[in-house]
């Protein structure tokens, strides 16, 4: 039998559009640019150098981070050069927030999610062939800089006004906390990136999302001034959720690409659980399903919701493109099995932990009794109500009926644990200690 995970879209960008740019703006992923006319000739025509950074300030990249990501794939897709900047230099300072100053990280806690960022640019974009990627380090330039030299050099083409205008600066200067000189130059950093990249590699075009503009533009503005040539950027807008809670957060946590700081069963669940108002446009923006599929798809949200079919192809998707065909497929077994169409004592050990550690769960002393598990897990209120339920039929402990209150945990599954169940839906875990 073929596993579900090996049905994912083959990556390749839509030939139904008469340009790739066209296709970009088709699937959602341009909210600002500069002139837009001649971004669509530049990427129809000879293949050319562009770049995207990417800052360590935590030790994994986030679906933010996978926006963009996914577009550096589909400009390569289309013949273009990527380069992958990982910022080892403007790691060590931060883009300004919007309301206060971030926490300098040590530069050896830099260099170290340097090294773990990089290997997730790594495997998201090619490095083979004609257009192979190439990754790069801002530190490679900016540390042997003498302070005197960047300012000469680099800070010298800078306006303070233009500076101050610049949204993330200007959201700080109207708040309590105000605005650091070290945040303050993280433009010009960025700038001298992008001068950087045009004098090494020919760059001529950035990407990023929309919050940075203000950063993407003073690289232009600064290859004009001090090369009098003209290049492009363009930002992908930020990504909401319909009902006003924010992209890619699960129970307040960070969808992160780490599978050690979120699992690949939770990533699954994650895009599982979108919102019919939501998921076309995910399909859009977080899969190489072309817009025949897409659209499809739509009809099928329109006509049949509750078989959320589009829910399960984008979970489908998006985990087989950051975890793997085999993560993928143990999530999707996990989730049968949860729900009662697979078997519980088939998975592994790691994908179970991860996925009871998703519900409410509770750790228990070998041979506590199920009435404990059932309130301590919070299924239930009370040890009457837990009682109620049993003789009611309403238990199950690893797929089996309860049918006795004084019947005990067992931790029987694999990596000794057990899965309570409460009615139909109402599932939670069970580590046994």
């Amino acid at each position: 039998m073929t596993s579900p995970a090996a049905r994912v879209a083959a990556e390749a960008n839509d030939p139904t559009f008469d340009t790739l740019w066209d296709e970009l703006v088709w699937r959602g992923l341009v909210h600002v640019s500069t002139d837009a006319d001649a971004l669509r000739e530049l990427l129809d025509g000879e293949p050319i150098v562009y770049y995207c950074g990417f800052d360590p300030t935590a030790p994994s990249l986030h679906l933010g981070n996978l926006v963009q990501l996914l577009t550096m794939r589909r400009l390569q897709l289309a013949g273009h050069r990527p380069l992958g900047l990982v910022g080892g230099s403007t790691g060590l300072v931060g883009d300004p927030r919007p309301t206060a100053e971030r926490t300098l990280n040590t530069p050896e806690t830099v260099a170290e999610w340097v090294t773990k960022l990089r290997a997730q640019i790594e495997k998201l974009l090619s490095f083979e062939g004609d257009n192979a990627a190439r990754m790069v380090n801002n530190l490679d330039w900016t540390a042997p800089m003498s302070a005197i030299e960047f300012l000469r050099e680099i800070g010298k083409h800078f306006r303070v006004g233009t500076m101050l205008k610049k949204d993330a600066v200007s959201a700080r200067l109207n708040s309590d906390a105000g605005i650091s000189f070290t945040e303050f130059s993280y433009q010009v950093l960025q700038g001298l990136d992008y001068l950087e990249l045009f004098r090494q590699y020919r760059c001529v075009l950035q990407t990023g999302g929309s919050d940075q503009w203000g950063n993407l533009t003073s690289g232009t503005d600064l290859i004009h001034r001090v090369e009098g040539a003209s290049v492009h950027a363009f930002g992908t807008p930020l990504i909401t959720n319909s009902d006003g809670t924010k992209f890619g957060k699960s129970e307040g946590n960070a969808i992160w690409l780490d599978a050690e700081m979120c699992s690949p069963y939770a990533m699954y669940q994650f895009w599982l659980n979108t919102d019919d108002r939501d998921v076309i446009d995910r399909l859009k923006v977080f899969t190489f399903l072309s817009r025949e599929e897409v659209e499809e798809y739509a009809r099928l949200v329109a006509d049949e919701p509750f078989r959320r079919a589009a829910q399960k192809r984008l979970a489908l998707e998006v985990t087989t493109t950051v975890h793997g065909p085999d993560k993928t497929a143990q999530a999707i077994a996990a989730t049968e099995a949860l729900f009662g169409r697979g078997d519980l004592a088939s998975l592994d050990a790691g994908t179970l932990a991860a996925a009871l550690g998703e519900l409410p769960n509770a750790t228990l002393a070998t041979g506590a009794s199920i009435i404990d598990a059932l309130v301590q897990t919070g299924l239930v209120a009370s040890v009457s109500e837990a009682r109620r339920a049993i003789k009611q039929g309403g238990v199950s402990l690893d797929g089996v009926k309860v049918d006795a209150e004084d019947a005990r945990v067992s931790g029987a599954l694999p990596g000794g644990v057990s899965v309570l169940r409460r009615g139909k839906k109402a599932l939670a875990g069970v580590f046994v200690a």
